[in-house]
Order: structure tokens, then sequence, then C-alpha cells
């Protein structure tokens, strides 16, 4: 389980970093992509958006079971003593029609500078439900936090 300071140092994670590697799977063989993402204040959600045409998103419609992965890494050295990492894992699934207004709010309050990708036709708004993160920190020290339904 987690302690209350780290679940305060992976709140912080997500709401400084915007990028995460997000990993699919197409039956054969793993993918990864990064993606701007932005999360709901639960932590239930992750959510970016992809085009409709890519290798993400048509691995996403085979199966939906992704990890994302969001790091504080610098790429100097001192991260292996320093950087944390969550991997956030769940379920992907395009945002339904009737609860885009308020995903698209919550993706565009964190990355307003996307608006036009976001509402392209070719676009979708893509949502995870988080059941997982695990959090390395330390380079070796693990921790699982478990989001509350």
């Amino acid at each position: 389980m987690i302690t209350e300071e780290m679940e305060a140092r992976l709140r912080e994670l997500v709401a400084t970093q915007r990028l995460a590697v997000l990993a699919t799977y197409n039956g054969e063989h793993p993918y990864c992509s990064l993606v701007a993402f932005a999360a709901t204040p639960d932590l239930g959600q992750l959510l970016f958006v992809t085009s409709r045409h890519t290798r993400k998103f048509a691995n996403l419609q085979c199966h939906g079971e992704v990890a994302l992965l969001i790091d504080d890494r610098s790429g100097d050295e001192t991260d292996l003593r320093r950087a944390m990492a969550a991997t956030a894992v769940g379920r992907a699934e395009e945002v339904p029609p009737d609860q885009a207004a308020e995903a698209r709010a919550v993706y565009l309050a964190r990355h307003p500078q996307l608006a036009d990708f976001v509402d392209a036709p070719t676009c979708a708004l893509v949502r995870v439900q988080v059941r997982t993160y695990h959090v390395v920190t330390r380079f070796q020290q693990v921790m699982v936090y478990e989001v509350a339904r």
C-alpha cells in the first residue's frame, strides 16, 4: 500500500508532468507512444487525444488494456536516486459522446493549445479507467496505489 506522503508525491507528479508513455498491445507485440495527458482530480481517469488513424488507436480497439508511464526524469545520473515514475494500469476506451464535454474540459484545462486537435473529426478523446498506479522511487522502492471506486 501507499503512504499519505507517497500519495501526495504521486499527485504532484501527475500534476506537473504533461507527457506520458502509453503502452498498447495489438495481439502480437507491444507498442509505445508519447501522449499529452490530463488526469481527473481523483486520479481515476487519464485522458489523451489521438487520431483514429494511428497504430495506438488501432491497438486500443484490439486490446483496451494499457499502461501509461509518467515520470520526472531529467536525463541526469542523479535520476537513479532522485527520479520518480508511476505506471498507471487500466482500460482505455473512447469517451462516449454524452460524456465528452466534461472530459474535453478536463483535457483542455491542461492542454489549451490542443483545442483544434481535440475537436478534429478524425481524432478521438480517450480515457483510461485507472485501476492502479505502481510508483517507483529511489530506483527500487515500489508502492502500489489502488484507485478508489
